[in-house]
């Protein structure tokens, strides 16, 4: 016959059977060793997910460190950069291209090439033939910039037309002798009479220049036959704006104005 031993009763045993059955003590200990199997499979996954959140937060904690780190590297760069000229981006560009320049002149100088040949090489006709173009100008325009600009060119303009008169410098060096170099004893000051021909060259100046600024002046001429309707230069400007905005608006009323039919 076969006996099952374990914690759970037999039902209606025999006498026996009883001397095979567990005794109280014997389960009561089979209880405690499942259930404290169970607590520990219970606190070994807890332990568990217990490392699990650590692992994550540590893994925030060392992202959010890496993250503090490349914004406090970011803004120092920015700070930088804020604190750099306005033309720092330009100027850096263009010291590259000049060491880059350099670089490719040695290259050429110790392989025994023409620099600007081999330059040529490297770039369209189209480019080489606007580049020529513009060496061939003398005094390129590169349109208005400022007055100071403008009044740089025009006096390149005027130095490159003067003539050197070599005869009246010799024969002024001659009638002035060591004063021609003044120094600060030198009282020359107001001595020297300019000649008939240069009196003319200037006033020819002068003419050329009023006749090219008349071509492209803006100035509004007079016109007597118009209506006086300001009291002073200031009023009719703003009459004038006033006229060329809302003018079209206006007529009919002004025209009944003027006849006296307005109601």
């Amino acid at each position: 016959m076969h006996h099952n031993v374990g914690c759970q009763p037999l039902i209606n045993p025999t006498e026996e059977e009883e001397d095979f059955l567990p005794s109280s003590s014997t389960m009561s200990s089979c209880f405690e060793v499942s259930a404290s199997v169970s607590d520990e499979q219970t606190d070994s996954a807890a332990s568990q997910k217990r490392e699990e959140r650590l692992r994550k937060f540590r893994e925030l904690h060392f992202k959010r460190n890496e993250a503090r780190k490349l914004n406090h590297k970011e803004v120092v760069e920015e700070d930088k950069r804020l604190k750099l000229p306005t033309n720092w981006e330009a100027k850096k560009a263009r010291l590259e291209w000049e060491l880059m320049t350099d670089e490719k002149k040695k290259e050429c100088a110790a392989k025994g090439e023409d620099y600007d040949r081999v330059k040529l090489l490297e770039i369209s006709a189209e480019d080489a033939e606007r580049w020529e173009r513009k060496k061939k100008k003398k005094n390129p325009d590169p349109g208005f910039s400022g007055y100071a600009e403008a009044q740089l060119r025009q006096y390149q303009r005027l130095t490159k037309q003067i003539k050197p008169d070599m005869d009246g410098y010799e024969r002024q060096r001659e009638q002035c002798g060591e004063d021609f170099h003044p120094t600060s004893n030198s009282l020359i000051h107001g001595t020297h009479v300019p000649s008939k021909e240069g009196i003319d060259r200037m006033v020819d100046d002068v003419e050329k220049q009023i006749e090219k600024r008349a071509k492209y002046s803006r100035r509004r001429a007079y016109n007597d036959d118009a209506d006086i309707d300001y009291i002073n230069e200031r009023n009719a400007k703003f009459n004038k704006k006033a006229e060329r905005f809302y003018g079209k608006y206006t007529a009919e009323i002004k025209q009944n104005l003027e006849r006296g039919t307005a109601v």
